[in-house]
Protein backbone atom coordinates (compact mmCIF):
# COMPACT_ATOMS: atom_id res chain seq x y z
CA UNK A 1 0.00 0.00 0.00
CA UNK A 2 1.55 3.19 -1.11
CA UNK A 3 -0.35 5.69 1.60
CA UNK A 4 -1.12 3.59 4.39
CA UNK A 5 -2.98 5.89 7.58
CA UNK A 6 -0.40 8.16 8.47
CA UNK A 7 0.13 11.66 9.48
CA UNK A 8 3.23 14.09 9.16
CA UNK A 9 4.77 17.89 9.58
CA UNK A 10 6.17 20.17 6.99
CA UNK A 11 9.29 21.83 7.76
CA UNK A 12 11.46 23.53 5.16
CA UNK A 13 15.50 22.66 6.12
CA UNK A 14 16.21 26.14 5.54
CA UNK A 15 13.65 27.23 8.63
CA UNK A 16 15.66 24.92 10.79
CA UNK A 17 17.55 26.58 13.79
CA UNK A 18 21.06 27.51 13.95
CA UNK A 19 24.28 29.49 13.91
CA UNK A 20 25.20 30.43 10.28
CA UNK A 21 22.02 32.37 9.08
CA UNK A 22 19.84 29.46 7.59
CA UNK A 23 19.21 25.86 8.46
CA UNK A 24 20.74 23.25 6.86
CA UNK A 25 21.40 19.74 6.57
CA UNK A 26 23.31 19.23 10.15
CA UNK A 27 22.71 18.91 13.66
CA UNK A 28 19.44 20.89 13.96
CA UNK A 29 17.87 18.52 10.89
CA UNK A 30 18.39 14.83 13.59
CA UNK A 31 16.89 16.81 16.07
CA UNK A 32 13.98 17.45 13.78
CA UNK A 33 13.61 13.82 12.43
CA UNK A 34 14.22 12.64 16.37
CA UNK A 35 11.12 14.96 17.31
CA UNK A 36 9.45 13.39 14.36
CA UNK A 37 9.79 10.01 15.94
CA UNK A 38 8.80 11.21 19.88
CA UNK A 39 5.47 12.40 18.15
CA UNK A 40 4.72 9.66 16.72
CA UNK A 41 4.72 10.79 12.80
CA UNK A 42 5.56 8.79 9.70
CA UNK A 43 6.65 11.76 7.33
CA UNK A 44 8.85 15.13 7.12
CA UNK A 45 7.42 16.89 4.31
CA UNK A 46 9.87 19.94 3.01
CA UNK A 47 9.70 22.02 -0.10
CA UNK A 48 12.11 22.18 -3.44
CA UNK A 49 15.87 21.63 -2.68
CA UNK A 50 17.19 22.46 -5.74
CA UNK A 51 19.44 25.80 -6.26
CA UNK A 52 17.81 29.15 -5.92
CA UNK A 53 17.75 31.94 -7.95
CA UNK A 54 15.47 34.97 -8.23
CA UNK A 55 13.89 35.83 -4.88
CA UNK A 56 15.13 33.09 -3.00
CA UNK A 57 12.41 31.15 -3.72
CA UNK A 58 12.67 27.64 -4.22
CA UNK A 59 10.17 27.26 -6.70
CA UNK A 60 12.70 29.57 -8.69
CA UNK A 61 15.43 27.23 -8.60
CA UNK A 62 18.40 27.12 -10.61
CA UNK A 63 17.90 23.54 -11.51
CA UNK A 64 15.95 20.50 -11.84
CA UNK A 65 18.70 18.32 -10.52
CA UNK A 66 20.82 19.95 -8.13
CA UNK A 67 21.27 20.57 -4.23
CA UNK A 68 21.00 24.06 -2.99
CA UNK A 69 24.72 24.18 -1.33
CA UNK A 70 23.39 26.47 0.94
CA UNK A 71 21.61 24.06 3.25
CA UNK A 72 25.15 22.15 3.39
CA UNK A 73 26.25 21.83 7.17
CA UNK A 74 29.71 23.91 7.75
CA UNK A 75 29.28 21.88 10.94
CA UNK A 76 29.59 18.44 9.13
CA UNK A 77 32.34 19.53 6.81
CA UNK A 78 34.52 20.37 10.19
CA UNK A 79 33.75 16.69 11.16
CA UNK A 80 34.60 15.00 7.75
CA UNK A 81 37.77 17.11 7.85
CA UNK A 82 37.19 19.60 5.13
CA UNK A 83 36.98 22.81 7.37
CA UNK A 84 38.93 23.24 10.44
CA UNK A 85 37.28 24.41 14.03
CA UNK A 86 39.09 28.06 13.55
CA UNK A 87 36.87 28.51 10.32
CA UNK A 88 33.75 28.39 12.11
CA UNK A 89 35.26 31.18 14.40
CA UNK A 90 33.97 34.74 14.41
CA UNK A 91 30.41 33.93 12.03
CA UNK A 92 28.67 36.67 11.67
CA UNK A 93 25.69 37.69 14.38
CA UNK A 94 22.76 36.40 11.66
CA UNK A 95 19.20 36.86 13.01
CA UNK A 96 17.91 33.36 14.87
CA UNK A 97 13.98 34.49 13.76
CA UNK A 98 14.71 34.85 10.03
CA UNK A 99 16.48 34.38 7.08
CA UNK A 100 18.17 37.16 5.93
CA UNK A 101 19.74 35.39 1.76
CA UNK A 102 22.38 38.23 1.10
CA UNK A 103 24.72 37.85 3.89
CA UNK A 104 23.90 34.16 5.18
CA UNK A 105 24.86 33.21 1.05
CA UNK A 106 27.98 35.37 1.54
CA UNK A 107 29.33 33.65 4.60
CA UNK A 108 28.21 30.63 3.41
CA UNK A 109 29.77 30.64 -0.05
CA UNK A 110 33.42 31.55 1.35
CA UNK A 111 32.96 28.38 3.64
CA UNK A 112 32.39 26.44 0.69
CA UNK A 113 35.64 28.26 -1.19
CA UNK A 114 37.37 27.62 1.66
CA UNK A 115 36.16 23.65 2.14
CA UNK A 116 36.89 23.15 -1.46
CA UNK A 117 40.50 24.47 -1.73
CA UNK A 118 41.25 21.96 1.40
CA UNK A 119 39.70 19.66 -0.56
CA UNK A 120 41.85 20.09 -3.33
CA UNK A 121 45.03 20.66 -1.25
CA UNK A 122 44.97 17.37 0.98
CA UNK A 123 41.79 15.30 -0.06
CA UNK A 124 43.02 11.30 0.93
CA UNK A 125 42.41 8.90 -2.06
CA UNK A 126 39.33 7.54 -0.66
CA UNK A 127 37.97 11.19 -0.91
CA UNK A 128 38.99 11.45 -4.13
CA UNK A 129 37.70 8.40 -5.71
CA UNK A 130 34.76 8.74 -3.85
CA UNK A 131 34.15 12.63 -5.71
CA UNK A 132 35.16 11.19 -9.15
CA UNK A 133 32.57 8.48 -8.86
CA UNK A 134 30.10 11.34 -8.26
CA UNK A 135 30.59 12.89 -10.76
CA UNK A 136 30.68 10.31 -13.24
CA UNK A 137 27.21 8.79 -12.41
CA UNK A 138 25.54 12.19 -12.19
CA UNK A 139 27.54 14.11 -15.13
CA UNK A 140 24.26 13.83 -17.42
CA UNK A 141 23.09 16.98 -15.53
CA UNK A 142 25.83 17.67 -13.34
CA UNK A 143 28.24 18.54 -16.17
CA UNK A 144 26.05 21.48 -17.54
CA UNK A 145 24.84 22.53 -14.36
CA UNK A 146 28.19 23.08 -13.18
CA UNK A 147 29.42 24.26 -16.41
CA UNK A 148 26.16 27.20 -16.38
CA UNK A 149 27.05 28.34 -12.39
CA UNK A 150 30.68 28.55 -13.31
CA UNK A 151 29.06 31.06 -16.41
CA UNK A 152 27.23 32.79 -14.27
CA UNK A 153 29.66 34.06 -11.68
CA UNK A 154 31.61 35.26 -14.67
CA UNK A 155 28.86 37.06 -15.51
CA UNK A 156 28.02 38.70 -12.02
CA UNK A 157 25.17 36.25 -11.88
CA UNK A 158 23.11 37.92 -14.68
CA UNK A 159 21.17 35.01 -16.37
CA UNK A 160 22.28 33.44 -19.18
CA UNK A 161 19.96 34.50 -22.12
CA UNK A 162 22.11 38.12 -21.06
CA UNK A 163 25.29 36.39 -21.84
CA UNK A 164 26.85 36.49 -25.13
CA UNK A 165 25.04 34.86 -28.34
CA UNK A 166 27.94 32.21 -28.68
CA UNK A 167 27.81 30.90 -24.74
CA UNK A 168 23.47 31.69 -24.96
CA UNK A 169 23.57 29.44 -27.96
CA UNK A 170 25.88 26.92 -26.53
CA UNK A 171 28.12 27.47 -29.57
CA UNK A 172 30.72 24.37 -28.92
CA UNK A 173 33.97 25.99 -29.69
CA UNK A 174 32.78 28.73 -26.74
CA UNK A 175 31.79 26.18 -24.70
CA UNK A 176 35.03 24.06 -24.92
CA UNK A 177 37.21 27.21 -24.04
CA UNK A 178 35.10 28.29 -20.91
CA UNK A 179 35.45 24.61 -19.67
CA UNK A 180 39.32 24.68 -19.98
CA UNK A 181 39.31 28.27 -18.65
CA UNK A 182 37.18 28.11 -15.82
CA UNK A 183 38.09 24.25 -15.06
CA UNK A 184 38.76 25.05 -11.40
CA UNK A 185 35.50 26.80 -11.00
CA UNK A 186 33.69 24.30 -12.50
CA UNK A 187 35.27 21.31 -10.52
CA UNK A 188 34.06 23.70 -7.11
CA UNK A 189 30.68 23.70 -8.46
CA UNK A 190 30.21 19.87 -8.71
CA UNK A 191 32.40 19.69 -5.18
CA UNK A 192 29.38 21.51 -3.48
CA UNK A 193 27.12 19.09 -5.55
CA UNK A 194 29.00 16.40 -4.12
CA UNK A 195 28.60 18.07 -0.42
CA UNK A 196 24.99 18.49 -0.57
CA UNK A 197 24.34 14.67 -1.75
CA UNK A 198 26.48 12.87 0.52
CA UNK A 199 24.77 15.48 3.59
CA UNK A 200 21.49 14.86 2.40
CA UNK A 201 21.78 11.00 1.73
CA UNK A 202 22.96 10.75 5.43
CA UNK A 203 19.81 12.87 7.03
CA UNK A 204 17.07 10.89 4.74
CA UNK A 205 19.14 7.99 5.59
CA UNK A 206 18.63 8.74 9.08
CA UNK A 207 15.09 9.57 9.01
CA UNK A 208 14.15 6.20 7.14
CA UNK A 209 16.12 3.95 9.61
CA UNK A 210 13.68 5.15 11.94
CA UNK A 211 10.28 5.29 10.24
CA UNK A 212 10.30 8.78 8.84
CA UNK A 213 9.82 9.17 4.85
CA UNK A 214 10.47 12.05 3.43
CA UNK A 215 8.13 14.06 1.03
CA UNK A 216 9.97 15.60 -1.50
CA UNK A 217 8.25 18.22 -4.13
CA UNK A 218 8.54 18.64 -7.44
CA UNK A 219 7.15 22.31 -9.57
CA UNK A 220 5.84 21.38 -12.37
CA UNK A 221 7.28 24.19 -14.13
CA UNK A 222 11.34 25.42 -14.05
CA UNK A 223 12.43 28.71 -13.82
CA UNK A 224 13.63 30.00 -16.98
CA UNK A 225 16.81 31.28 -15.68
CA UNK A 226 18.03 27.48 -14.95
CA UNK A 227 20.28 25.27 -16.40
CA UNK A 228 17.86 23.13 -18.24
CA UNK A 229 16.51 26.05 -20.08
CA UNK A 230 19.93 26.97 -21.33
CA UNK A 231 20.77 23.30 -21.77
CA UNK A 232 17.97 21.96 -23.55
CA UNK A 233 16.37 25.25 -25.28
CA UNK A 234 14.19 23.26 -27.72
CA UNK A 235 12.06 21.53 -25.17
CA UNK A 236 10.64 25.28 -24.46
CA UNK A 237 8.21 27.72 -26.36
CA UNK A 238 11.51 29.91 -27.07
CA UNK A 239 11.78 31.81 -30.31
CA UNK A 240 14.78 32.08 -32.47
CA UNK A 241 16.55 34.79 -30.40
CA UNK A 242 16.05 32.32 -27.57
CA UNK A 243 12.97 34.73 -25.59
CA UNK A 244 10.02 33.22 -24.47
CA UNK A 245 6.79 33.32 -26.54
CA UNK A 246 4.17 32.36 -24.14
CA UNK A 247 4.82 31.34 -20.09
CA UNK A 248 2.99 30.02 -16.99
CA UNK A 249 0.58 31.18 -14.69
CA UNK A 250 -3.11 30.65 -13.21
CA UNK A 251 -6.10 33.08 -13.75
CA UNK A 252 -8.14 34.92 -10.91
CA UNK A 253 -8.25 32.97 -8.34
CA UNK A 254 -8.60 32.75 -4.27
CA UNK A 255 -5.20 34.32 -4.07
CA UNK A 256 -5.24 36.76 -6.04
CA UNK A 257 -7.89 39.21 -8.41
CA UNK A 258 -5.31 39.81 -11.40
CA UNK A 259 -4.00 35.70 -11.61
CA UNK A 260 -0.44 34.87 -10.83
CA UNK A 261 1.84 35.74 -13.45
CA UNK A 262 4.46 33.23 -12.62
CA UNK A 263 6.84 33.45 -15.98
CA UNK A 264 7.86 30.20 -16.42
CA UNK A 265 8.89 29.19 -19.78
CA UNK A 266 6.58 26.62 -20.88
CA UNK A 267 6.89 23.06 -21.98
CA UNK A 268 7.13 22.05 -25.92
CA UNK A 269 5.11 18.89 -24.82
CA UNK A 270 5.27 17.53 -28.58
CA UNK A 271 8.84 16.77 -28.43
CA UNK A 272 8.92 15.76 -25.12
CA UNK A 273 6.78 13.14 -26.20
CA UNK A 274 9.05 12.33 -29.38
CA UNK A 275 11.39 10.76 -26.89
CA UNK A 276 9.37 9.16 -24.65
CA UNK A 277 9.61 12.08 -22.10
CA UNK A 278 13.41 11.39 -21.67
CA UNK A 279 13.75 14.57 -19.54
CA UNK A 280 10.80 13.96 -17.01
CA UNK A 281 12.24 10.34 -16.44
CA UNK A 282 15.29 11.63 -15.57
CA UNK A 283 13.75 14.08 -13.30
CA UNK A 284 11.68 11.80 -11.26
CA UNK A 285 14.59 9.17 -11.45
CA UNK A 286 16.38 11.65 -9.49
CA UNK A 287 13.59 13.17 -7.11
CA UNK A 288 12.91 9.68 -6.36
CA UNK A 289 16.62 9.03 -4.99
CA UNK A 290 15.88 11.72 -2.75
CA UNK A 291 12.70 11.16 -1.51
CA UNK A 292 10.27 8.81 -0.67
CA UNK A 293 7.14 10.59 -1.91
CA UNK A 294 6.95 13.03 -4.42
CA UNK A 295 4.15 16.42 -4.43
CA UNK A 296 3.78 17.79 -7.45
CA UNK A 297 3.03 21.65 -7.30
CA UNK A 298 0.04 22.50 -9.96
CA UNK A 299 -0.40 19.06 -10.80
CA UNK A 300 -3.05 20.25 -13.08
CA UNK A 301 -1.03 21.47 -15.52
CA UNK A 302 -0.61 18.26 -16.92
CA UNK A 303 -4.43 18.21 -17.87
CA UNK A 304 -4.26 21.80 -18.70
CA UNK A 305 -2.42 24.72 -17.96
CA UNK A 306 -2.98 28.50 -18.28
CA UNK A 307 -0.96 29.54 -20.99
CA UNK A 308 -0.31 33.68 -21.22
CA UNK A 309 1.58 35.38 -24.16
CA UNK A 310 5.03 37.11 -23.02
CA UNK A 311 4.93 40.28 -22.06
CA UNK A 312 2.09 40.19 -20.31
CA UNK A 313 1.62 42.48 -17.14
CA UNK A 314 -0.61 40.14 -15.24
CA UNK A 315 -1.67 36.60 -15.61
CA UNK A 316 -5.71 37.64 -16.93
CA UNK A 317 -5.65 37.34 -20.67
CA UNK A 318 -4.36 34.18 -21.03
CA UNK A 319 -5.83 30.71 -22.44
CA UNK A 320 -6.60 27.22 -21.11
CA UNK A 321 -3.93 24.40 -22.69
CA UNK A 322 -4.14 20.86 -22.95
CA UNK A 323 -0.77 19.00 -21.21
CA UNK A 324 0.46 15.57 -21.72
CA UNK A 325 -2.84 14.22 -19.76
CA UNK A 326 -2.18 10.30 -18.81
CA UNK A 327 1.18 9.92 -21.92
CA UNK A 328 3.22 11.32 -19.37
CA UNK A 329 2.80 9.18 -16.23
CA UNK A 330 1.85 5.84 -18.21
CA UNK A 331 5.65 6.55 -19.17
CA UNK A 332 7.10 7.06 -15.48
CA UNK A 333 4.84 4.05 -14.61
CA UNK A 334 6.96 2.03 -17.28
CA UNK A 335 10.06 3.14 -16.54
CA UNK A 336 9.68 3.31 -12.71
CA UNK A 337 6.78 1.10 -11.32
CA UNK A 338 4.64 2.80 -9.06
CA UNK A 339 5.43 5.70 -7.38
CA UNK A 340 4.28 7.49 -4.41
CA UNK A 341 3.18 10.87 -5.96
CA UNK A 342 0.46 13.21 -4.45
CA UNK A 343 -0.54 15.81 -6.79
CA UNK A 344 -1.21 19.24 -5.79
CA UNK A 345 -4.70 19.93 -7.51
CA UNK A 346 -6.03 23.53 -5.64
CA UNK A 347 -7.74 26.06 -7.37
CA UNK A 348 -10.71 27.00 -9.37
CA UNK A 349 -12.09 24.50 -11.90
CA UNK A 350 -14.45 24.23 -14.60
CA UNK A 351 -16.31 21.20 -14.04
CA UNK A 352 -15.60 19.15 -17.39
CA UNK A 353 -11.32 20.40 -16.01
CA UNK A 354 -12.00 19.20 -12.69
CA UNK A 355 -13.51 15.62 -13.64
CA UNK A 356 -10.73 15.24 -16.35
CA UNK A 357 -7.71 15.73 -13.27
CA UNK A 358 -9.82 13.22 -11.03
CA UNK A 359 -9.79 10.42 -13.50
CA UNK A 360 -6.22 11.68 -14.46
CA UNK A 361 -5.72 10.95 -10.61
CA UNK A 362 -7.98 7.78 -10.32
CA UNK A 363 -5.64 6.28 -12.97
CA UNK A 364 -2.66 6.50 -11.43
CA UNK A 365 -3.39 6.34 -7.99
CA UNK A 366 -2.62 9.42 -7.18
CA UNK A 367 -3.95 11.22 -4.38
CA UNK A 368 -4.98 15.46 -4.27
CA UNK A 369 -4.89 17.72 -1.51
CA UNK A 370 -7.30 19.19 0.92
CA UNK A 371 -6.46 22.29 2.74
CA UNK A 372 -8.79 22.90 5.71
CA UNK A 373 -8.42 26.90 5.54
CA UNK A 374 -10.28 26.16 2.77
CA UNK A 375 -13.04 24.49 4.00
CA UNK A 376 -15.59 26.88 5.59
CA UNK A 377 -16.40 29.57 3.13
CA UNK A 378 -18.43 27.32 0.65
CA UNK A 379 -21.04 25.55 3.21
CA UNK A 380 -21.76 22.09 3.76
CA UNK A 381 -20.96 21.03 0.10
CA UNK A 382 -17.35 22.12 0.49
CA UNK A 383 -15.25 19.42 -0.95
CA UNK A 384 -12.39 20.77 1.52
CA UNK A 385 -14.94 19.79 4.94
CA UNK A 386 -14.17 16.15 5.78
CA UNK A 387 -17.81 15.01 5.78
CA UNK A 388 -17.31 15.05 1.65
CA UNK A 389 -13.63 13.36 1.96
CA UNK A 390 -12.63 10.11 0.49
CA UNK A 391 -9.69 8.35 1.72
CA UNK A 392 -7.44 8.95 -0.90
CA UNK A 393 -6.42 12.30 -0.33
CA UNK A 394 -3.98 14.00 1.81
CA UNK A 395 -5.48 17.12 4.25
CA UNK A 396 -3.28 19.66 5.77
CA UNK A 397 -4.40 22.24 8.21
CA UNK A 398 -2.40 24.58 5.83
CA UNK A 399 0.32 24.78 3.37
CA UNK A 400 3.31 27.17 2.35
CA UNK A 401 1.03 29.31 0.26
CA UNK A 402 -1.35 29.80 2.88
CA UNK A 403 -1.61 31.65 6.03
CA UNK A 404 -0.70 30.34 9.76
CA UNK A 405 -3.92 28.55 10.84
CA UNK A 406 -3.59 31.47 13.79
CA UNK A 407 -3.30 34.60 11.33
CA UNK A 408 -6.05 33.19 9.19
CA UNK A 409 -8.38 32.81 11.94
CA UNK A 410 -7.54 36.43 13.01
CA UNK A 411 -7.16 38.12 9.77
CA UNK A 412 -7.34 36.45 6.71
CA UNK A 413 -10.30 34.73 7.01
CA UNK A 414 -14.02 36.44 6.81
CA UNK A 415 -16.35 36.60 10.13
CA UNK A 416 -18.82 33.93 8.26
CA UNK A 417 -16.00 31.59 7.55
CA UNK A 418 -14.85 31.70 11.66
CA UNK A 419 -18.60 31.73 12.10
CA UNK A 420 -19.16 28.66 10.49
CA UNK A 421 -15.56 26.84 11.42
CA UNK A 422 -16.35 27.50 15.26
CA UNK A 423 -19.83 25.91 14.54
CA UNK A 424 -18.21 22.73 12.51
CA UNK A 425 -15.37 21.97 14.92
CA UNK A 426 -17.44 22.71 18.45
CA UNK A 427 -15.33 24.61 19.93
CA UNK A 428 -14.83 28.70 20.39
CA UNK A 429 -11.56 29.21 18.27
CA UNK A 430 -9.51 29.53 21.14
CA UNK A 431 -6.96 27.19 20.07
CA UNK A 432 -8.12 27.10 16.28
CA UNK A 433 -4.47 25.53 15.43
CA UNK A 434 -4.91 22.81 17.41
CA UNK A 435 -9.27 22.06 16.37
CA UNK A 436 -7.94 22.19 12.64
CA UNK A 437 -4.87 19.63 13.73
CA UNK A 438 -7.31 17.15 15.27
CA UNK A 439 -9.83 17.67 12.47
CA UNK A 440 -7.13 16.87 9.82
CA UNK A 441 -6.12 13.87 12.15
CA UNK A 442 -9.63 12.37 12.75
CA UNK A 443 -10.68 12.71 8.69
CA UNK A 444 -10.33 9.68 6.64
CA UNK A 445 -7.80 10.76 4.90
CA UNK A 446 -5.01 8.62 4.25
CA UNK A 447 -2.54 11.44 5.30
CA UNK A 448 -2.50 14.31 7.12
CA UNK A 449 -0.12 16.84 7.17
CA UNK A 450 0.18 20.11 9.28
CA UNK A 451 3.28 22.56 9.69
CA UNK A 452 5.62 23.32 12.50
CA UNK A 453 4.00 27.24 12.39
CA UNK A 454 0.90 25.37 13.44
CA UNK A 455 2.39 22.96 16.07
CA UNK A 456 3.30 26.32 17.86
CA UNK A 457 0.14 28.26 17.02
CA UNK A 458 1.66 30.81 15.51
CA UNK A 459 0.58 33.70 13.73
CA UNK A 460 0.35 36.04 10.54
CA UNK A 461 4.52 36.56 11.10
CA UNK A 462 5.49 33.27 10.85
CA UNK A 463 3.63 32.80 7.29
CA UNK A 464 6.18 31.33 4.56
CA UNK A 465 4.74 32.47 1.39
CA UNK A 466 2.17 35.20 0.06
CA UNK A 467 1.50 33.67 -3.04
CA UNK A 468 2.29 36.98 -6.16
CA UNK A 469 4.75 38.69 -4.16
CA UNK A 470 8.22 38.20 -3.99
CA UNK A 471 11.38 38.97 -1.58
CA UNK A 472 10.94 38.87 2.43
CA UNK A 473 9.83 38.20 4.37
CA UNK A 474 8.75 35.21 2.12
CA UNK A 475 10.79 31.85 2.58
CA UNK A 476 12.71 34.13 5.74
CA UNK A 477 11.04 32.38 8.85
CA UNK A 478 13.16 30.14 10.83
CA UNK A 479 12.01 28.04 13.91
CA UNK A 480 13.06 29.39 17.48
CA UNK A 481 15.81 26.89 19.21
CA UNK A 482 13.81 24.41 21.72
CA UNK A 483 10.27 25.67 20.93
CA UNK A 484 9.70 22.06 19.63
CA UNK A 485 9.33 20.70 23.32
CA UNK A 486 8.53 17.74 24.70
CA UNK A 487 4.64 18.76 25.94
CA UNK A 488 4.11 19.34 21.89
CA UNK A 489 5.40 15.99 21.07
CA UNK A 490 3.55 14.01 23.55
CA UNK A 491 0.38 16.43 22.39
CA UNK A 492 0.65 15.26 18.98
CA UNK A 493 1.50 11.71 19.83
CA UNK A 494 -1.75 11.62 21.96
CA UNK A 495 -3.57 12.79 19.02
CA UNK A 496 -2.13 10.43 16.06
CA UNK A 497 -2.24 7.15 18.40
CA UNK A 498 -6.21 8.20 19.44
CA UNK A 499 -6.62 8.70 15.27
CA UNK A 500 -4.93 5.39 14.33
CA UNK A 501 -2.45 6.73 12.65
CA UNK A 502 1.20 5.59 14.59
CA UNK A 503 3.06 3.24 12.95
CA UNK A 504 2.47 -0.04 14.52
CA UNK A 505 -0.25 0.47 16.86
Amino acid sequence: MRFPRRSGILLHPTSLPGPYGLGDLGSEAYRFADFLVSAGQSYWQMLPLSPTGYGDSPYQGLSAFAGNPMLISPEMLVAAGYLADGDLAGAPAFPVDRVEYGPAIRYRTTLLERAFANFRASAPDDQRTAFARFCAEEAFWLDDFALFMALKRTHDLRPWHEWEPELATRNADALARHQESLAEEIESQKYRQWQFFQQWRGLKRYANERGIRVIGDIPIFVSRDCTDVWANPRLFHLDKNLQSTVVSGVPPDYFSATGQLWGHPLYRWDRMAQDGYAWWIARFCAVFQQADVVRIDHFRGFYNYWEVPAGEETAVNGRWVYGPGASLFQAVTAALGEVSIIAEDLGDFDQDSRTSLDCLLSLFGYPGMKVLQFAFAAGPKSPFLPHNFTRDCVVYTGTHDNDTTVGWYQGTSAAAERDYARKYLGTSGADIAWDLIRLAWSSVAHTAITTVQDLLCLGREARMNTPSTSGPPNWCWRLQPGALTDQIAARLLELTAIYGRRPNH
